[in-house]
């Protein structure tokens, strides 16, 4: 149950290969991380904040990142936070606790899992992922939402929410409570759909009492696109508005379609964005 970054580092793919060189030049010409902290109850949490030239207020989202260990989800932060900066959008990275730059503020929810499958198999690891991608992840998600609302370089009207993998999944739970314009999903629950009946049911929850659009995106080679065909066909059901795209294969692995939604922008943007504009109007 991880979100296709924990092989990054070892087996630099083509893929990865061509986006970090992409974005040593990108970097130096577009927008700058700037780390910020926010409380989330009690503890209190980092995350990077990356912004649009001039003084705003401007658009804003939300992404959440998936399980990857460590400091890991820092290389897709860098990866999108400049191309939706360049695109006229704030981007806040929020680091979930147990991750990060907030990995001192709680277990690591792998961790959490992992020690669950052992007591118990993997039902027991599903229910618990479940539980905490309910309870303290979301947490975490509305309190960087609480944040983001009161900067001033901030439209607290059009903040959208966005995420890859565990991070899609918070994504739809996110829409289903409320205060976001629209919601980018791209392969939340790909690696985990199949093992957890449970995880199918919240999230088909979820849509079903969705507030705001969703897009639901991945590519072909993604370990599972049951999760968008299925949460979609949904919102058609309940007549709610949503787009579905399946992109072409990225890279040569499930790993590597995997994080398409973190590394793929150059295929996804145009969509996207498009989609954001479309329903964060106000």
């Amino acid at each position: 149950m991880n979100d296709g970054l924990s092989q990054v580092d070892t087996k630099m793919t083509k893929p990865y290969f061509s986006v970090l060189l992409a974005l040593l030049l990108l970097s130096s010409v577009l927008a700058v991380a700037e780390t910020v902290t926010f409380p989330s109850g009690e503890i209190t949490l980092h995350g990077v904040l990356y912004k649009p030239e001039g003084t705003g207020p401007f658009p804003a989202v939300i992404y959440n990142h998936g399980s990857a260990p460590g400091m890991m989800s820092e290389q897709a932060f860098a990866a999108l936070g400049p191309v939706f900066a360049s695109h006229g959008w704030v981007f806040f990275g929020p680091y979930r606790r147990g991750q990060g730059l907030s990995a001192s503020a709680g277990p690591y929810i792998g961790d959490q899992i992992a020690a669950a499958e052992k007591a118990g198999g993997v039902s027991a690891a599903a229910a618990t992922m479940v539980r905490l991608l309910e309870t303290d992840h979301l947490d975490d998600q509305f309190a960087a939402l609480a944040w983001l609302r009161k900067q001033s370089f901030v439209q607290p009207s059009r903040i959208a929410v966005a995420g890859n993998s565990f991070g899609g999944i918070e994504t739809v739970l996110g829409v289903e409570r409320g205060g976001y314009c629209a919601g980018i999903d791209s392969a939340g629950g790909a690696q985990s759909w199949a093992e957890a009946p449970e995880l199918q049911s919240l999230m088909t929850r979820a849509v079903r009492n969705a507030k705001a659009p969703i897009f639901f995106f991945q590519a072909a080679n993604d370990f599972d696109l049951s999760p968008s065909k299925t949460l979609s066909a949904k919102m058609n059901e309940m007549g709610k508005t949503y787009k579905l795209k399946i992109y072409p294969a990225y890279g040569d692995s499930p790993r590597d379609g995997h994080s398409f939604g973190y590394f793929g922008s150059d295929v996804w943007a145009e969509d996207v964005f498009g989609f954001l504009n479309q329903h964060c109007t106000k």
